[in-house]
């Protein structure tokens, strides 16, 4: 399946389920259909494909110009990372984008934040590729904030770092982000002008010559 019509199938789910006042849609969070519902709802007119596409994204238009390129090239090990403090639209953006990277064969690395992090692994297990998700912690599960920890027990891939306990969580996360960078070929980065260890790890990316797909979101 292609990205195009991987995001056009989590779109098409997202519009079925509207109707639906489900306990998830209650609190605000992004429908997306199933690996199935995708094969099924992929299916169609190329140019409803596109329009519905461009309703995904629009008006990040610069983000489908980047995440596109990736469809032509082989599934890749990508790393997400981002911010925390992230309204609802880029969350929503972020899940749809994920879901699709996974349907197209491409293997996600992660951690286990809030915000960004959260809303790429809702995305992937919504995808129904387990094996193509790895969520790396900066330190143990128990250190991980009460509303991560229900959702990171649904990773079956899932690496703690307990020697960075006794570390300051700047630090440790310094140190998992590197991680990331060594497991991956392709890095997506969603930032502030001011998220100083997030640009920190992007020009680390850089400075080993990976790819680097970087969104200011101010």
């Amino acid at each position: 399946m292609s990205l195009c019509r991987a995001l056009a199938a989590a779109n098409d789910g997202q519009e079925e389920l509207q109707g639906s006042r489900s306990e998830a849609a209650i609190r605000g969070e992004v429908q997306l259909p199933s690996q199935g519902q995708a094969a099924v709802a992929g299916v169609g007119d190329p140019d409803y494909i596109n329009r519905q596409l461009m309703e995904i994204l629009a008006p990040k238009t610069d983000y489908l110009a980047e995440f596109l390129a990736i469809q032509n090239q082989q599934p890749r090990n990508l790393g997400f990372f981002g911010t925390r403090n992230m309204g609802f639209m880029h969350q929503q953006l972020i899940e749809v984008l994920s879901y699709a990277m996974l349907l197209t064969g491409n293997h996600i690395f992660t951690s286990g934040a809030t915000g960004t992090n959260a809303a790429v692994i809702r995305g992937a297990l919504r995808a129904e590729k387990p094996e193509l998700l790895t969520v790396v912690l900066p330190q143990s599960m128990s250190k991980q904030p009460a509303e991560s920890q229900e959702l990171l027990q649904q990773v079956q891939q899932l690496i703690e770092m307990p020697q960075n306990d006794e570390l300051q969580l700047q630090e440790a996360s310094r140190i998992c982000n590197q991680d990331i960078v060594q497991r991956v070929q392709q890095v997506i980065c969603f930032a502030f002008h001011d998220s100083n260890l997030l640009l920190e790890t992007c020009q680390n990316a850089r400075t080993e010559s990976k790819p680097v797909c970087l969104f200011f979101l101010d």
